[in-house]
């Protein structure tokens, strides 16, 4: 017999709050206010308090009409379990539609995006598009903004692209994101000012999901246990898991039928995927929780990689996404140095490096001038002694090996915190008119990972005000490096720092951010490690009606 989790009672308890949200969002209708008691949810959102901005509020569709929404971009993405080849060893898995990662998404600046996803797979799901300001009531996070598109069900995302760029999107429900389920959204700027022959996405990804019986739910099962009295810093007690959206975790309490092992909600059984002893001086210590058994680059192993072909002296635009779960990647090309021109989607002032470090939910943007031969584009899991591996070939010459470890990866590394905006997204330099304190706390010991030692609540909400500077201070007393991601807008790191909408804070260490509070409603603010998150690490910034 189950017992209820912390989880499956806030869900019941949304449920009932909102169910006049429920029936609309699950109706699929293009008109997110169609069907829906206004008066009620400009009151409180389900589960939350009275006095805040409600996501499909004036203000909001006030904000959606500044953005000046253009010509449609119609996309129709399903979301199904399938047969994934990720280049040799084919794994049963969920993804959009058959493809690894999903069918890249491609847009104008200016363009609204009109995609219809259809949910084909067991569970509610959900569309979350990482580092779009975009309006509060499409930003894809059940109980919060929309109720989870149920099985079966479709439900239409239409929203204002009002900034070009490198984004991607992903569930906002569960563990799913550590499934197949994350494609690259390219926003394209007409007038882009760039001079380049060619374009090259490219997704890290770190996978676990239909490997020996493993899931990401039995990965989180498992994690979510504790692994003992570690002395973790910042523990602050408790267990379990939280999960957003409002439904049970399945499977918490008794996971397993002995050391190593796991069961999935389906009766799958897996090897233990916990992990010991991963340290990265880079990452100040420990590197992971998760020992994913492959790393991919667009959904191929090493040992299969993809080949992106060129002819010698094109000029390469890449654009890399770490779509991963619990992995950093410090990237390298061989025999090649990379000029950063964008981090999460705003231009920077170019700088040269030779590898870059990229955490979970973090994209980059470099230009490369291609040499003749054939490249090893690598992608090292930080702290967690594998690679991941792709093939840049402009000539004849035998291809690099799953094996090879270009020079660049252990040279000149360039961090976020080394760049500077480019002057015309420079954040204008004030005072902030709020600070926002984040002590980010908890550990594995535990598995009680929070936000000032409370865990995810959907009715906590630390106020905004909208016209306000607002600064974030994350404060890290764990053991553990946090890639922290605010959800609808970018902050600056630092004074005429990069506009970024996800950054790493190191343990023992505390990072202060600031951004405008310009898009009114109710906004996550996370750790971008999966696992973190559902089991406790995430909270709500909600602008004041």
């Amino acid at each position: 017999m189950r017992t209820p989790t912390r989880r499956t009672v806030l869900g019941a308890a949304l449920a009932a709050a909102g169910s006049g949200l429920i029936a609309a969002c699950s109706s699929g209708s293009s008109d997110p206010m169609k069907g829906m008691d206004h008066s009620s949810m400009n009151r409180a959102e389900p589960g939350g308090p009275a006095g805040f901005v409600a996501p499909n509020g004036p203000e909001v569709a006030a904000a959606e009409a500044r953005r000046r929404p253009g010509p449609e971009r119609k996309v129709a993405l399903t979301a199904t379990e399938t047969t994934l080849d990720l280049g040799g060893r084919t794994v049963r898995s969920w993804a959009y539609g058959d493809r690894l990662p999903g069918q890249e998404v491609r847009a104008t600046v200016g363009d609204t995006l009109a995609l219809t996803l259809a949910n084909h797979l067991p569970q509610p799901t959900s569309l979350h598009w990482h580092g779009l300001a975009l309006r509060n009531d499409m930003d894809g996070v059940p109980g919060l903004t929309q109720d989870p598109v149920r099985a079966g069900a479709s439900f239409d995302y239409r929203f204002a692209l009002s900034r070009p760029g490198t984004y991607w999107f992903h569930p906002h429900s569960g563990v799913q994101q550590d499934r197949g389920l994350y494609a690259p959204l390219i926003v394209e700027d007409p007038k882009e000012p760039l001079r380049y022959d060619k374009e090259w996405v490219v997704v890290l990804d770190d996978w676990v999901d239909g490997v020996d019986g493993s899931t990401p739910d039995a990965v989180l099962a498992e994690l979510a246990k504790g692994m003992g009295d570690m002395g973790d810093a910042g523990a602050t007690g408790g267990t379990g898991g939280m999960d957003h959206s409002g439904h049970s975790m399945p499977g918490m309490p008794g996971m397993g039928t002995g050391p190593g092992t796991g069961s999935t909600p389906t009766g799958a059984t897996g090897p233990s995927r916990m992990l010991m002893g991963a340290t990265s001086p880079l990452l100040g210590g420990d590197a992971g929780d998760v020992a994913h058994p492959f790393h991919l680059v667009n959904g191929r192993l090493a040992t299969a990689p993809e080949t992106f072909t060129a002819k010698p002296g094109d000029r390469i635009r890449i654009r890399l996404v770490n779509a991963g779960g619990d992995t950093a990647y410090r990237v390298a090309l061989g025999g090649h140095e990379l000029t950063v021109t964008h981090t999460d989607g705003f231009p920077v002032e170019p700088a040269t490096t030779q590898a870059l470090l990229l955490g979970m939910g973090e994209r980059y943007d470099v230009l490369v001038t291609a040499k003749d031969g054939a490249f090893p584009l690598t992608a090292l899991a930080e702290g967690k002694n594998a690679t991941a591996l792709a093939v840049l070939r402009t000539g004849g010459g035998a291809a690099p090996d799953a094996s090879t470890r270009p020079a660049e990866l252990d040279g000149r590394l360039l961090t976020a915190g080394q760049l500077k905006a480019d002057p015309g997204v420079r954040l204008p330099d004030r005072a902030p008119d709020r600070t926002v304190a984040l002590e980010l706390t908890g550990g594995m010991a535990k598995a009680d990972w929070a936000f000032n030692g409370r865990k995810y609540d959907p009715a906590q909400r630390h106020p905004v005000a909208a016209g306000e500077r607002v600064r974030l201070e994350f404060r890290n007393s764990t053991a553990m490096w946090h890639p922290v991601h605010l959800h609808g807008h970018s902050f600056a790191l630092g004074a005429g720092g990069p506009r970024k909408d996800t950054a790493i804070v190191l343990p023992g260490t505390t990072l202060a951010v600031d951004f405008d509070a310009d898009n009114p409603g109710l906004w996550m603010v996370h750790c971008h490690n999966v696992y973190h998150a559902e089991t406790g690490m995430m909270t709500v910034l909600g602008y004041r009606a």
